[in-house]
């Protein structure tokens, strides 16, 4: 008797809830399932299903046994793919859980060189809202935090990246450019931000980069005191921006492609808003998929994986550094 097979082909007549389904399922013969069935019992010495006419019913020692066949196929399958991972391509299904602004800008433009690389995994993309931990109904889940991780899953960082301040040059050629952020209320200039109930703190500023332990220099609290616009809605402050409404402070991840086309300027460039940490996160398993490795390892290996902003890096405007504008450096 192939005690390992008769023992697949019990749980799977457990879920499929018949002789008929689970023969379906194993792609053998109703006879055949029901041997390797009997084959079991005889070999413990005990009925392990109670049959009827209309249902089959566990015994006490079939409720027993099934639990540890459960725990005996999933670590035999998890030791298979374990052993093969190293040699075997990357293939199956992959959901991926992301908030809409990353989805747009930053995932979609990287899934084709993705998909070149591992032609024979598929995607699943769902981007309902911002993302703060992981889902345990995703394989990987793309989260940004402001804050250290909390909770049980395994997560590597993708990148760091700022909320700063920016508008369209054509804008700014008419308002003027701030040079502190008490500018941004003595100039009037027309403010694109989240809804006020937000900002009941206001923005708060601190000259210098922020980064590598380096101590902050000046801070400054401002609250804008003309909102020309106010929402939640990333995208639609992104296009305003882009528009010429007003200065609107977003995350380096969204408008890496504005500023590189000098669509959108940064203004303020030696000051710091905030920023938020770019994380992937899995569920915690014994077993991760080789897909789901191989996306992840993508991830990284794409935005750089370090506590910088690789987006600001890329448009020649961190924070602390001269600014790049209309082909020109400027003084600040």
């Amino acid at each position: 008797m192939d005690q390992l097979r008769s023992m697949r082909v019990f749980v799977a007549v457990i879920d499929a809830g018949s002789f008929i389904g689970a023969a379906a399922a194993q792609r053998m013969s109703p006879a055949a399932v029901t041997r390797h069935v009997a084959d079991l019992e005889e070999h413990l010495g005990a009925r392990l299903i109670n049959r009827t006419t209309r249902r089959l019913a566990l015994t006490e020692v079939g409720e027993a046994y099934l639990d540890k066949a459960r725990q005996i196929l999933t670590e035999i399958e998890e030791a298979e793919a374990l052993a093969g991972a190293s040699t075997r391509e990357p293939r199956g299904h992959l959901r991926v859980l992301t908030s809409p602004a990353i989805a747009v800008h930053q995932l979609a433009k990287h899934l084709p060189r993705f998909q070149q690389l591992h032609p024979q995994v598929t995607l699943e993309v769902s981007a309902p809202g911002p993302v703060e931990t992981v889902d345990e109904n995703f394989d990987v889940s793309i989260m940004t935090s402001r804050k250290p991780l909390q909770g049980e899953f395994v997560a590597r960082r993708l990148a760091r990246s700022e909320v700063i301040i920016c508008a369209a040059p054509e804008y700014l050629d008419r308002k003027g450019r701030p040079e502190h952020p008490n500018d941004l209320a003595r100039m009037a200039l027309d403010a694109i931000v989240p809804p006020l109930s937000e900002l009941q703190n206001g923005l708060s500023f601190e000259r210098g980069t922020a980064r590598h332990g380096e101590p902050p220099g000046e801070s400054v609290t401002i609250v804008p005191r003309r909102s020309v616009l106010s929402t939640t809605h990333i995208d639609t402050m992104y296009a305003a921006a882009l528009a010429g409404l007003g200065i609107a402070g977003l995350p380096s991840y969204v408008i890496e492609d504005a500023l590189l086309e000098n669509a959108l300027e940064r203004v303020l460039p030696q000051w710091h808003l905030w920023s938020a940490t770019i994380w992937a996160g899995m569920p915690s398993r014994k077993h991760i998929p080789t897909r789901t490795r191989a996306f992840v390892d993508f991830l990284v290996a794409t935005f750089g994986g370090e506590d910088r902003d690789p987006w600001l890096l890329a448009a020649g405007c961190e924070t602390g550094a001269p600014a790049k504008q209309h082909g020109v450096v400027q003084k600040v």
